[in-house]
């Protein structure tokens, strides 16, 4: 993976991170700051997923492909660390 394929994973991610925010509103412990870092993390899990189970590269599905798997692992993603702070908060 180059520096432009991070970058361009990056950018997904940030609007993937906004996105997850908007589809499952309700308080976070870490904010707007946590939604960014979800939706890089989102970005690229979505990423590894496609390409090693599917074997496609995501940047071939064009932009709004690309924000479509990033936008739904980082809901994932958004769904396990809300299910792990409750737990731990109880």
């Amino acid at each position: 993976m180059d520096l432009s394929a991070v970058i361009a994973l990056i950018v997904v991610g940030l609007i993937a991170g906004i996105l997850a925010r908007i589809a499952m509103p309700g308080p976070d412990p870490g904010g707007v700051l946590l939604t960014v870092i979800v939706g890089i993390a989102g970005s690229f899990v979505g990423w590894l997923i496609v390409y090693n189970l599917f074997g496609v590269n995501p940047g071939s599905t064009g932009f709004l492909g690309s924000v479509l798997v990033a936008t739904l692992s980082s809901i994932v993603l958004l769904v396990v660390y809300r299910l792990i702070t409750r737990q731990a908060s109880s």
